[in-house]
Parts: C-alpha cells; sequence; structure tokens
C-alpha cells in the first residue's frame, strides 16, 4: 500500500528588480497564470525612476502549449494548494525582508494581477503592517482568506478592465461589491485583461 511521503531542502527562487538603493517607494508585483517574472515586469517601466520594482516568478513553469515553445509560471493548482500556499507566502516574506533590510526607509507597495492576486491577498493577510498599500488587479478575491482580517485596513486598490474577458458582466458586478464591502476602492479603465499602465499612475500618487 502507497502512502504519501514528505521532504524538506532549500530552493532557491527568481525575481526581477531594478534599482533599489535610494529609492523610497518600493513595488512588489505578482504576475497571473502563465506569464514569466521578466516579462510581466516590462509592465512597469514607467515607474522605473521613482519606484524600485520587485517581479517575483511563480514556482510553478510549464510549456504553454503542447511539450515546448513558450514557457509560463504559476503560483499553484488545485493539487497540494495549501502547502503551495504556505511556501509560496514564506517565500515572498522572506524576500520582502531581506529587500526592507537592504533599504530600511523605503516603503513596501503589494500588487497582484489575475492569479497573483489571490496570492497577493494571501501574503498581505499574514502581516500587513509591511506594506503601504494592497492593489488587487483583475482577480477574484480568494475564498480561504477572512474579511474580518481586512476589516481595519486602509490603502487597498482593485482595478479592472472593462472589457475583461475573464469578468462577464454578471460576475464583475458581484466581484465589485465584494471588493467594495472590505473597503476597496474601485478603478475601473478602458481595456481588457492587462495593467493599465494610466490607472495604476494615478493609484499610486
Amino acid at each position: 500500500m502507497l502512502k504519501e511521503a514528505h521532504i524538506e531542502f532549500s530552493q532557491k527562487r527568481r525575481y526581477y528588480t531594478n534599482e533599489l538603493k535610494g529609492k523610497s517607494k518600493i513595488l512588489v508585483a505578482l504576475h497571473g497564470y502563465g506569464q514569466l517574472a521578466q516579462f510581466f515586469a516590462r509592465k512597469f517601466a514607467a515607474l522605473d525612476q521613482t519606484y524600485g520594482i520587485i517581479v517575483p516568478e511563480g514556482p510553478h513553469r510549464f510549456y504553454l502549449e503542447g511539450s515546448s515553445g513558450r514557457v509560463g509560471a504559476s503560483w499553484m493548482t488545485k493539487e497540494w494548494r495549501e502547502q503551495d500556499i504556505e511556501e509560496n507566502t514564506h517565500y515572498l516574506l522572506a524576500l520582502i525582508e531581506k529587500v526592507k533590510a537592504e533599504n530600511t526607509a523605503a516603503r513596501i507597495y503589494l500588487l497582484g494581477f489575475s492569479q497573483g492576486g489571490a496570492t497577493a491577498a494571501r501574503l498581505y493577510q499574514s502581516c500587513p503592517d509591511l506594506f503601504e498599500m494592497l492593489i488587487l488587479w483583475a482577480s477574484v478575491f480568494p475564498p480561504d482568506v477572512s474579511v474580518q482580517d481586512f476589516a481595519k485596513a486602509e490603502n487597498l486598490h482593485f482595478a479592472i478592465g472593462n472589457l475583461d474577458p475573464y469578468f462577464l458582466e454578471t460576475q464583475k458586478g458581484e466581484v465589485l461589491q465584494t471588493y467594495r464591502n472590505l473597503g476597496f476602492k474601485i478603478h475601473e479603465f478602458e481595456g481588457k485583461h492587462d495593467i493599465d499602465p494610466t490607472t495604476l499612475s494615478k493609484i499610486l500618487q
């Protein structure tokens, strides 16, 4: 009879960053399903002079089509989900604590796009005092996160495009109401399932 077993060992995780030295504000941005950090990071190029940028990569990489070609990454699947959530949180907290130790005066802004939004919400829940702001972008609020943990939070934002194909009109209304009930400021923009630089700049101002 086979039984499940586990082993622990140290791992390396990949992230991309610009020059952080001297930056008073650092944006940590978590990508969506099937994206790679190095390409997702390009969406924040306009912030490069003002913000330090850190784009961690999800630990699960895979071919987007078949068994070769373009590669994407994800934060988790439904398989062994709870363990992946725990490890992702530990990984991201370790990264942010390292950055904070090297940039003691910097304020940390957290953004999660699409699938990365759920990971960002869980990360924020684990240590809200680390972050100046939480921005969830085109993502569903994770059902495993207690809404009570956000009851006293400030500087919460949710952004979504009015043509986002992943949010039908009925579902979109329900999602927006959920975020409003949690105290998030809502930002709708003309566009699809993507980061809109103009909207992001307005939120960060």
